[in-house]
């Protein structure tokens, strides 16, 4: 497994100041958590059973993920999975796929490559303590890997307003509002005059602010040259899927959040966001809206079909078996890749044999983590970059376009105080891996690398991307 003499070069250790921690910052969301004395002496309660009897060292059944769903049960079952995160699958869930040695992507022997576009994808963005203060410093050790690519890719966990911004309260009373600032905008869409090519923008939160939160994220978006992926200027839009040409390709996404937390646009506003129901609590999942936008990439004749999804439970390490199937369905109805979002924390990235073509390889990122956030504790400091590359070309006499390469590196936020400002950088987890001067600083790093390496399972994907 991971050995700190793994990995590729990195730069000299003075070039590369430690990470500190930021202890102004909470760890988790438990410790923001606003609920009456009475309900917090049963999770007080609840939580010391857990810890004894481990009855939540697996995920709970049925567990709900969209806010107006929860029982009391699937609050409590969330809240103490921010502090403790589910480290152990369902039971039977057969891990060998998700996370043990990655079968080889290459091209098909005789394939005749033409043209390629390379892919840089990133987990959620969501505004946080200091953001504006890290303008062209949030990415700056891991740029290479997300804007120097044909398409870079994130997704927006907060719209844009012109209302008075709302601070972030989380209880048990309704799902916290998220909104982000112009300031804070700035300093997430891009680094140094390069934008994010892409941003998925169909979340649970993307209606917090109403449909004037959506359109000013829109209209920023068009102004920055952001294409939105999952949200509609107009009702024609709805169930289409998202088409861009870059390098003679045409890459097609398409799109959907498992819900908006029972803040649900009126009916004639409903065409603004792709919300399907992708793990009710309740029934069977309602895939159509996906089978839809997949149909209409074809229709295009798009190259490419890249599936992006806001879903998933949050603060559990492996996706529920469900979703594997789920994603499986997508992939064989035409997705040629799958990057999701959501739990907060870093998931398997799959490496899936396609049934319709045996010389199709399919790769599935179930959750990237959020690239940013207020929470420092390890679990939630992790994130994951995902770098693919697509080939276009012929192969046996036909147009084709296959994942030539894909990889994945671990990422964690580190903080410190410039001046009176805090400021956040992305940094590469392989960059940190010698002796630390600060014993808490490399318990905190072992405790990143621990869990790395339990989702990722390849050592070697530790090491720097080299896409």
């Amino acid at each position: 497994m991971y050995s700190d003499s793994q990995g590729g070069p990195s730069p000299p250790p003075s070039r590369l100041p430690p990470p500190v921690l930021f202890e102004d910052l909470p760890a988790t969301p438990l410790e923001a958590l606003e609920i009456s004395g009475g309900l917090r002496f049963v999770l007080r309660l609840v939580s010391r059973a857990a810890d004894i009897f481990g009855f939540w060292d697996r995920p709970l059944r049925k567990a709900a993920t969209n806010f107006e769903d929860m029982t009391l049960l699937d609050k409590l079952y969330w809240a103490y999975k921010c502090a403790h995160p589910v480290l152990h699958p369902e039971r039977g869930a057969d891990l060998a796929a998700l996370c043990g040695p990655k079968p080889t992507i290459a091209l098909p022997a005789g394939f005749e490559k033409e043209s390629t576009i390379s892919l840089g994808a990133v987990g959620d963005l969501i505004p946080a303590q200091g953001l504006e203060h890290s303008k062209d410093i949030l990415y700056e050790r891991v740029a290479d890997l997300i804007f120097d690519r044909t398409i870079s890719y994130a997704a927006a966990e907060a719209p844009l307003t012109r209302q008075k911004l709302k601070k972030e309260i989380i209880s048990d009373k309704e799902s916290p509002i998220e909104c982000c600032s112009r300031e804070q905008f700035d300093a997430l869409k891009g680094h140094r005059g390069k934008n994010f090519t892409v941003i998925h923008t169909a979340s649970n939160h993307m209606f917090d602010m109403g449909t004037e939160g959506v359109q000013t994220t829109l209209d920023q978006f068009e102004r920055d040259g952001i294409i939105d992926v999952g949200t509609n200027r107009e009702p024609a839009e709805y169930g289409q899927g998202r088409i861009l040409e870059r390098n003679g390709i045409k890459i097609g996404f398409v799109s959907a959040t498992f819900g908006l937390n029972g803040r649900n646009p009126p009916p004639d506003q409903a065409y603004r966001i792709h919300v399907a129901k992708l793990l009710p609590k309740r029934g069977a999942p309602d895939l159509s809206l996906l089978k839809q936008q997949i149909e209409h990439c074809r229709q295009q004749g798009t190259d490419v079909i890249i599936a992006s999804l806001h879903w998933g439970h949050e603060f559990e390490f492996f996706p529920r078996r469900r979703q594997i199937e789920i994603a499986h369905t997508l992939i064989e109805w035409g997705a040629d890749a799958l990057i999701a979002h959501h739990p907060h924390v870093i998931q398997p990235v799959e490496y899936y044999r396609t049934q319709r073509d045996p010389k199709r390889m399919a790769v599935i990122a179930y959750s990237l983590g959020s690239l940013t956030w207020s929470y420092t504790a390890p679990h939630l400091a992790l994130s994951v970059i995902l770098n693919l590359s697509f080939a276009r070309g012929r192969y046996r006499g036909k147009p084709a376009t296959f994942i030539e390469t894909a990889s994945a590196t671990p990422v964690f936020r580190s903080h410190e105080w410039d001046g009176n400002a805090a400021v956040t950088r992305i940094e590469k987890l392989a960059d940190h891996t010698g002796p630390q001067e600060d014993e808490a600083r490399a318990q905190y790093l072992a405790r990143i690398r621990h869990y790395a390496e339990l989702v990722l399972g390849d050592p070697m994907a530790l090491a720097p991307s080299r896409n």
